[in-house]
């Protein structure tokens, strides 16, 4: 699958530890069935074969919808469970590294701060940039927040599309207007609200008035 910009518009990155015992395949589906455009399976704790079984999982169920799964920093699980790409971070692996990994068909993104290191990561392979954090997040507490500047001269830097991520919700989404960027990621909006349809939804039709205002100051 390459990559459509369009996936972007509302991208959910799993974290198993907001959901309370409850099921993370079927969150999973009612986001996506409520407007989640792509998926990112972030499981960092969990052994090989686990990951790979649950990513198959996931998989067949967003690949219903036509959105895609992208899975965090494991190449070989990428490959293994017949996931549509594979994201990484600057002290991950490098971007070319992981495109040879991975090979040319399927998606790569890229996480960037600066407009240099996504300049960089677009040259070696990928096809989108994770940029932040855009406001201050309870996910990854020590993420470097950047201004809407930096985040404006980032995705004038690059060709490919920016997706914006770090505490981002349906009330300061509308802040990002006119950045640049295709969409946005997300975490606990989605999977710490106790109902991720309503949040999905809800976060969908923000997202959508963003890019319209985004549309209009560009």
């Amino acid at each position: 699958m390459r990559l459509d910009k369009n996936f972007l518009k509302l991208y959910a990155v799993t974290d198993r530890k907001w959901l309370n015992g409850r099921s993370l395949e079927e969150e999973v589906e009612k986001a996506v069935k409520a407007g989640v455009t792509m998926v990112q399976l972030r499981e960092k704790h969990m052994e090989f074969d686990e990951l790979v079984s649950l990513a198959k999982k996931i998989g067949d169920i967003v690949h219903k919808y036509n959105v895609p799964l992208i899975i965090n920093d494991n190449a070989d699980a990428v490959l293994a469970s017949g996931a549509d790409g594979l994201h990484v971070g600057q002290e991950d692996v490098c971007a070319s590294e992981a495109r040879r990994k991975i090979g040319s068909s399927k998606i790569l993104g890229v996480s960037a701060r600066t407009a240099e290191t996504a300049l960089e990561a677009e040259r070696c392979g990928a096809d989108y940039i994770g940029a932040g954090a855009v406001f201050s997040t309870s996910t990854k507490e020590d993420a470097e927040k950047m201004s809407l500047g930096e985040l404006k001269e980032l995705c004038n830097s690059v060709s490919i599309p920016v997706v914006a991520i770090g505490g981002i919700t349906e009330e300061n989404i509308i802040e990002l207007s006119g950045s640049g960027i295709a969409g946005v990621a997300v975490v606990s909006a989605i999977f710490a609200s106790g109902d991720a349809a309503a949040s999905a939804s809800r976060l969908a039709s923000a997202a959508e008035k963003m890019l319209v205002g985004e549309q209009q100051e560009r």
